[in-house]
C-alpha cells in the first residue's frame, strides 16, 4: 500500500514512543488487515515495543541496557564518532532495527500496554529516520 517517513528528533539516550505517528500512517493507508514494517535507518539506534503504561519501565530498561554495554569500553577501537559510537551500535545490535506488526479491523494489534518505541543510543541529538510499510493481507 505504500511506505512512509517519520522523521524524529531525539535529545540523547532515550526511549521515544513513535506509536501515534505510526497509527496515524496505518489510517492514511486506508487498510483493514494486513501488516506494517516499522524500519528505522540508522545503526546507533533501534526499534522496540515495550510497556507504554508506566514510566519506570522505561528507566528500568534504559539503565539495564547501560549497565550491559557501559558507555565507554576498553574492548572497542571503533570510535570514530566518539566514545559512545560503538557502545551505540552494540546497544542496536542486541534490541533490533524493524519490527513487523499485523493490522487488525484498520489499526495495529499492539497489546494493551505496548508501545512501539525508537531507543537512541547516542549521547548528542539526532534526527532519526523511520520508514513505515503498510501492506494489505
Amino acid at each position: 500500500m505504500g511506505s512512509f517517513l517519520i522523521q524524529v528528533r531525539t535529545n540523547g539516550q532515550a526511549l521515544y514512543e513513535i506509536t501515534e505517528e505510526v497509527l496515524g500512517y496505518i489510517h492514511q493507508a486506508s487498510i483493514d488487515s494486513g501488516i506494517c514494517v516499522v524500519f528505522i535507518q540508522h545503526t546507533s539506534a533501534s526499534l522496540i515495543i515495550q510497556e507504554n503504561a508506566d514510566p519506570s519501565a522505561k528507566h528500568d530498561l534504559e539503565r539495564w541496557l547501560s549497565r550491559l554495554v557501559p558507555p565507554e569500553n576498553k574492548f572497542f577501537s571503533h570510535t570514530a564518532e566518539g566514545p559512545d559510537d560503538m557502545p551505540a551500535h552494540v546497544k542496536a545490535t542486541l534490541t533490533g532495527s524493524s519490527l513487523s506488526i499485523p493490522i487488525i479491523d484498520g489499526t495495529l494489534a499492539l497489546g494493551t500496554w505496548q508501545g512501539i518505541y525508537l531507543w537512541e543510543h547516542r549521547v548528542s541529538p539526532h534526527l532519526r529516520r523511520v520508514v513505515v510499510s503498510v501492506v494489505e493481507g
